[in-house]
């Protein structure tokens, strides 16, 4: 049985690297003579940096820049991607109209400069963190002679719709008396007019390509506001002015760069820093999923394969929208190759995407305390993955076989 591992980070508990390794382990233990390819994932956030190093052997090279947070100072981590790789990434995820060969390429994670995680429980707030630091990490990519960047913008705690970015490029923006604007979410209703006249001119000699994790619009039911900025510490009120705000940056992007981020899919990303990416840096925006599949070789290591695993810390309705599980189950399914998620909770609306031969498995033998959930990650992925083998073999259906229900259905 040859079984391919590609999980994505189980968030605040284990790495994609841990994770793997994790559930490789289980798979031994029910499986001894198992045939394993480990391949830890990422989609843009967290931890994508991390797995492209791993898969291609990029430079690492670490950076002081702010935090998102005023006055932080974080050390944050970037990749500079060798040639060959970004070849492959061309070839293997259908980008060759997106990136050049032969190109010095960055990878930024814009979480390790404006993340969530850098953002203490109780200094949560969206109207003040900003995304500075990530625009000083493109521009550290472009001081070492990048002409290419692409930037993984999952994870934030921001909601600046990338303003902060844009001032650390050089963009000035305006409020309706010529006054330039602080960071954060804040200021965005007062926003009437930017001035791109100073610019970093390189950004213009520059390929552009966002890495997302989420196909979400900068605006309405499923925007930026609405949908993340709970999860950045939003009050009620505080999502509706980010709403109202990130409309007005969509008008005034639009009056004063001519570009229309309204209706891009994944601008609401990262707090709507995938629409400040498309207007300040001319980005375009692809699935960061399928990217770092195409870095780390995913789809080769898939075919032929019996089983593929995959799984993350909560499998819910954001996870079928560009999330690291759904891609990896997608890209089995395209090779008829039987696939499941691994995930400590599973919310019942993310399953019905799934799909023919492919499941979902929680690894936790009953109800169990969220705080000894992630405590135990490793040890519940390991005995989780190991029962799951086990039930598999148990029902006919390894190797090679598709998945069945309890119905004989597929």
């Amino acid at each position: 049985m040859r079984v391919v591992i590609a999980p994505d980070k189980f968030k605040g508990s284990l790495t994609a690297v841990d994770a793997a390794r994790a559930i490789a382990e289980g798979v031994f233990q029910a499986a001894p003579d198992a045939l394993i390819d480990l391949c830890p994932m990422a989609d843009g956030g967290e931890g994508t940096v991390d797995a492209v190093a791993s898969a291609t052997g990029a430079e690492l090279r670490e950076e002081a820049v702010s935090g998102p947070l005023e006055g932080q100072r974080v050390t944050a981590c970037w990749a500079l991607i060798p040639p060959g790789a970004v070849e492959a990434l061309r070839r293997d995820a259908g980008l060759a109209g997106l990136l050049v060969p032969g190109t010095a390429t960055g990878l930024i994670e814009m979480a390790q400069a404006s993340g969530l995680s850098l953002v203490p429980g109780d200094r949560r707030d969206p109207m003040a963190t900003s995304t500075l630091g990530t625009g000083q990490l493109i521009l550290k990519a472009l001081d070492a002679g990048c002409r290419q960047v692409v930037v993984g913008i999952g994870g934030s705690g921001t909601v600046d719709g990338g303003t902060g970015m844009a001032r650390a490029l050089g963009y000035r923006l305006l409020d309706a008396r010529g006054r330039e604007l602080p960071g954060g979410g804040a200021c965005l209703e007062s926003l009437s007019s930017i001035d791109p006249s100073g610019a970093d001119p390189r950004l213009s000699e520059t390929g552009f390509l966002v890495a997302s994790d989420v196909d979400s619009p900068l605006l309405g039911p499923q925007g930026a506001a609405r949908v993340f900025g709970p999860q950045k510490g939003a009050t009620p009120r505080q999502v509706e002015s980010l709403e109202r705000g990130l409309a007005r940056l969509a008008e005034v992007v639009l009056d004063s760069l001519g570009v229309d981020v309204r209706e891009v899919p994944g601008a609401g990303a990262a707090g709507g820093l995938g629409a400040g990416l498309v207007a300040f840096c001319g980005a375009k925006i692809a699935s960061g999923v399928m990217l770092i599949a195409g870095l780390t070789k995913l789809e080769e290591k898939i075919e032929g394969a019996d089983l593929v695993l995959t799984g993350e810390g909560r499998f819910d309705s954001q996870s079928s929208r560009g999330k690291t599980p759904a891609g990896v189950v997608d890209i089995a399914g395209r090779h008829g190759v039987p696939a499941v998620v691994l995930a400590g909770e599973i919310a019942g609306e993310a399953v019905d995407p799934l799909g023919p031969g492919a499941a979902a498995f929680c690894i936790l033998p009953g109800p169990v305390d969220l705080h000894d959930a992630m405590a135990g990650a490793a040890g519940y992925l390991r005995s989780g993955a190991a029962r799951l083998i086990g039930l598999l073999e148990l029902s006919g259906s390894l190797p090679g076989d598709p998945i069945r229900t309890g119905d004989g259905s597929e």
